[in-house]
């Protein structure tokens, strides 16, 4: 769901719907979860919700696991310097 509200601005629900193997129900749940993440969020338009990505809280994310990819990086460099060492 992230994909396709990525690559448009907006989307209501009937046409978020079209794009996947569930029913309305169930991209309502998902919707609702990826909003109650901060992922998407939401805007009432006449009777019908319009969903949105939230790009800034991928940003977020994208920071914390690329702390986490340096941190084993260098971890992994470092045991295989010392495996290296053993061996010689």
């Amino acid at each position: 769901m992230l994909g396709v509200l990525a690559q448009v601005d907006e989307l209501p629900l009937y046409e978020m719907t079209a794009k996947f193997h569930m029913g309305r129900t169930g991209v309502s749940k998902h919707l609702t979860i990826l909003k109650e993440a901060g992922l998407v969020e939401d805007r009432k338009v006449g009777r019908e919700s319009r969903y949105h990505l939230n790009a800034a809280r991928l940003h977020e994310v994208q920071e914390w696991v690329s702390f986490y990819e340096r941190f084993w990086t260098q971890r992994i460099d470092r045991l295989k310097d010392l495996l290296e060492e053993d061996n010689t």
